[in-house]
């Protein structure tokens, strides 16, 4: 499509009421981080999870210039050449950008977008979300820790946004450095005092989504996406036309203040478990929220 190799896992629902369903994914995740939410979703839901170019099997890249909105117009033609003329859509990390976009772009397609977020979104604000004028000064000291702690963690991110083909000569060379590039990522993000990445997700599960990267070398093509998304000056975009859902995991007070100050997010959920990767860490829970939400959309 348009050049590039897509992959895309695709399961149909034997309810042929079912709605269409997208599921789109970031970094540094494929679609095995779905592997048991599908069977949560499949008796309401056809379940589509396109691999982003560079990711997984969508690889090689064909070239230069595969960020956001040209992805969110691949993922509109999968579901074209799919025969879902409208659908839902579902995301996480780099997936919600995708998901919005799809709402913002192609409204008289989606039913209903659904984000999986988590508090670090706070240590987006002031960068993709305007700082909010009606805080107080705890509440701006207690954002501005986070957003520290987001900071401190994103040093994968400087170098896949500006120095992609550094880090990729090193992913590509040595699988105990993608093991370890990824590995840190389940050992920094999700909630709870774990020690070690496999006490947070499915040890099994986890391994097969980093091997998946290192036997596709897709550790370099994925950094080469970001690289594409950080440069292309493309904006966050959320359609406020379509309805829209929410689910905060390891969530913190200040998380809709800052992130929905006018409450225009139809069906905000926030959870204390889970944290940046919900379909691996709480699939039930997940996939519960996305079953409530779009059973509201008439």
């Amino acid at each position: 499509m348009d050049g590039q190799t897509f992959h895309l896992v695709h399961v149909r629902s034997a309810n042929p009421a079912a709605t269409p369903l997208l599921l789109n994914h970031g970094w540094p995740g494929s679609f095995v981080e779905y592997q048991r939410l599908v069977p949560l979703l499949t008796e309401e839901f056809h379940v589509v999870i396109p691999s982003p170019p560079g990711f997984g099997f969508s690889t090689p890249l064909s070239g230069t210039g595969w960020e956001l909105a040209r992805t969110t117009d691949a993922c509109a033609e999968i579901m074209t050449r799919l025969g879902y003329p409208r659908f839902g859509a579902h995301g996480t990390d780099m997936g919600s950008g995708i998901t919005g976009r799809l709402a913002a772009v192609y409204p008289e397609r989606v039913i209903g977008t659904h984000i999986g977020a988590d508090h670090r979104w706070l240590g987006l604000v002031g960068d993709e979300f305007p700082l909010p004028d009606s805080l107080s000064d705890d509440e701006i000291a207690q954002l501005a820790a986070v957003r520290t702690e987001a900071a401190a963690d994103r040093g994968y991110l400087a170098m896949q946004n500006h120095r992609p083909d550094t880090i990729g000569a090193a992913l590509t060379d040595s699988p105990v450095g993608q093991l370890a590039w990824i590995a840190e990522q389940f050992k920094t993000r999700p909630v709870g005092d774990h020690r070690t990445p496999d006490q947070s997700v499915d040890r099994d599960q986890l391994l097969t989504n980093i091997s998946l990267y290192w036997f596709t070398r897709s550790g370099a093509s994925s950094a080469q996406f970001y690289y594409e998304c950080k440069h292309s000056d493309l904006d966050l975009l959320m359609a406020s036309g379509v309805p829209s859902g929410w689910a905060v995991f390891d969530t913190h007070p200040l998380i809709r203040r800052v992130l929905d100050p006018g409450q225009a997010i139809g069906q905000w959920s926030e959870f204390t478990e889970g944290g940046h990767f919900p379909a691996m860490e709480e699939p039930e829970l997940l996939a519960d929220d996305i079953r409530a939400f779009f059973r509201r959309i008439p």
